[in-house]
């Protein structure tokens, strides 16, 4: 087996809170093996440009708590190109790079299965707010993200309760919903619209509304998955349907942001070690995953073909919370 000596370690794609963490935990790992670690900047786009940094023990030891990535992130078309890439595998030969740990989302993996394919060896760790990566059961972020998520709406739950009204809020989540009905469930949301769900406008959102409002609620919280749909056109369907005037937010990337949280540090950290030990043990082109709380190694190619389900059962949950909501009626839709 050919003795590791020098990694890469890179964040692609959207930035999620605890890709710092993960980072810390890939450097310090590796300089416990004896090996030396290369931070690439910029995601894949950095290691086609050369845009690199030596990484020690010092230089991670405050990054711990702060969100964001200190590598910076991007996303590169360029590594789209059998051009791109053969650049980023030049900068490799030329760093001395025997492995790179990729950090990021399915579309991080996709362009680490290429290189894996032009023989430079990899290892996927997974993070992104939206969970929706098929071969893991969480993703670095994502519980940040739904406290950030659930704080917003709760302040705005205050107001809302004052005015009597209807507030829309829309969640990231990319064309997954699983941040949209964990937050909306955490948040005893009136109506949640998620993807996977096909919408129908009168059932889902105006008899939920009407529904709540016979019980005696005046005020009405909808949360919207952003690939749903857009939240003002869903205001604009709630205006004409029921006559009342929403009040729409779109938490946008604020949902990315902040210190993350104790669940994400310590998953990231758990997965920066376990990846550096698959690089020194020889296991490579690989994606670290957790699967009921424990570590595990996939294949890549086996690993980015599996897919990742919601689970209706808890759609099926924050029906049963809604005032006025039948049991056989949620029963009878299985």
């Amino acid at each position: 087996m050919k003795q590791i000596k020098r990694i890469g370690v890179l964040t692609s794609g959207g930035d999620a809170p605890g890709m710092n963490a993960a980072v810390r935990a890939v450097v310090r790992t590796a300089l416990s093996y004896g090996i030396e670690v290369v931070g690439i900047r910029r995601g894949w786009q950095g290691l086609i440009n050369s845009d690199f940094v030596r990484l020690n023990s010092e230089s991670v030891g405050h990054i711990l708590a702060r969100g964001g990535t200190m590598l910076y992130t991007a996303r590169s078309e360029d590594f789209m190109t059998k051009k791109g890439r053969e650049k980023a595998v030049t900068t490799c030969k030329m760093l001395g790079l025997d492995a790179i740990v990729a950090i990021g989302g399915d579309g991080t993996f996709r362009g680490a299965l290429e290189l894996s394919r032009m023989g430079i060896p990899v290892v996927g760790v997974p993070a992104t707010i939206d969970n929706d990566v098929g071969c893991t059961n969480y993703t670095i972020g994502f519980d940040t993200a739904c406290n950030t998520a659930i704080e917003c709406i709760d302040k705005l739950r205050d107001t809302m309760q004052s005015h009597e009204r209807c507030s829309v809020v829309e969640v990231m989540g990319r064309n997954a919903g699983f941040l949209a009905l964990y937050v909306a469930i955490a948040v005893g949301a009136t109506a949640v619209l998620v993807p996977e769900k096909e919408l129908d406008f009168e059932k889902d959102v105006v008899e939920r509304i009407r529904e709540s409002r016979l019980a005696g609620v005046s005020h009405f919280m909808i949360v919207v998955a952003e690939g749903v749909g857009s939240a003002v056109d869903i205001g604009k369907r709630i205006k004409e349907e029921l006559g009342m005037e929403p009040r729409v937010t779109v938490l946008g990337h604020i949902q990315r942001g902040g210190s993350p949280n104790a669940r994400d540090r310590e998953t990231a950290t758990r997965m920066g070690f376990y990846a550096v030990n698959a690089i020194a043990q020889g296991r490579f082109n690989c994606i670290i995953g957790t699967k009921e709380g424990g570590i595990v190694e996939l294949p890549i190619e086996e690993a980015l073909q599996m897919k990742k389900h919601l689970q209706m059962d808890r759609y099926k949950i924050m029906e049963a919370m809604q005032l006025g909501t039948k049991m056989e009626t949620i029963l009878a839709e299985d």
